[in-house]
């Protein structure tokens, strides 16, 4: 179902959310004013203790929730349910194991007016991407971890996204393989050869961030803010062992005190 986007003056981010509260069902406050950009060409990260509600954030991101109060924009336009062109990858690793890797690509064309062929060849396409060219006919039982996540992020290019949210796309990843698929999904994500424009990802792995990202948004505080917000320039590809790295990874841990409730 294609989101309903109200037409407003047109923003030079590519999401944002503007603003933010959001509580549960039983009351307890999650958010507070929150404000978050992503802009074009930018893998955005988002940071902060567990618990501190990033998984719902990136949920209310991409309109599978809505906030009690502050809007949430799609290309200067508000948000107000999913949209194809927002695509979110899940920490746990979704493939269908009936489904051979291209079948897996295939599903998220299945709603579009597209011949069999059409579908095929896109989700051809998709998979070389991602670097799993000649890999079509392999089922999920036959594929590493990383192939898995490599299909899902090949099945959310395959719909022709603007954003990716990307939730702990590597914490189910043996640590080898997480870093040589942290090594290539940058090129992969910004290549341009796609409409994809931003990339916001959250994760606990602090090395994983500053290896990725070029903006980092912390949070804490009970309900969480936004508390800090630091800008990596560091030049691509990123050494962890440099002295600069463990530089801005210091300043992250600072940001990352226990929560604390406002009063």
């Amino acid at each position: 179902m294609e989101a309903e986007i109200k037409n407003e003056n047109v923003s030079n981010s590519v999401l944002e959310a503007d603003g933010i509260y959001f509580s549960y069902d039983n009351g307890y406050d999650v958010f507070e004013n929150i404000n978050i950009r992503a802009d074009s060409g930018k893998f955005v990260a988002i940071i902060g203790p567990s618990g501190i509600g990033k998984s719902t954030l990136l949920r209310i991101l991409g309109g599978f929730l809505k906030p009690d109060k502050g809007i949430v924009k799609l290309l200067g336009k508000t948000l107000y349910e999913p949209t194809p062109e927002v695509a979110l990858i899940h920490q746990s690793i979704v493939t269908f194991p009936w489904m051979d890797a291209q079948e897996n690509v295939m599903l998220s064309m299945k709603a579009k007016d597209m011949s069999r062929d059409e579908m095929e060849s896109k989700a051809k396409e998709a998979l070389s991407r991602v670097g799993l060219d000649g890999f079509e006919d392999l089922y999920p039982k036959e594929m590493s971890g990383g192939m898995r996540q490599r299909v899902a992020i090949a099945r959310a290019f395959a719909a022709d996204p603007y954003v990716f949210l990307m939730d702990e796309p590597f914490a189910h990843l043996d640590e080898l393989t997480a870093e040589g698929l942290r090594q290539d999904i940058y090129n992969i994500l910004f290549s341009g050869e796609t409409p994809l424009k931003s990339v916001i990802m959250v994760s606990h792995n602090l090395t994983e961030v500053l290896e990725l990202a070029d903006e980092i948004y912390i949070l804490n505080n009970i309900p969480a803010t936004v508390v800090g917000r630091v800008e990596v320039t560091m030049p691509r590809p990123r050494n962890p062992r440099s002295d600069n790295f463990n530089a801005n990874l210091d300043a992250l841990y600072s940001y990352l005190t226990p929560p604390r409730k406002k009063k």
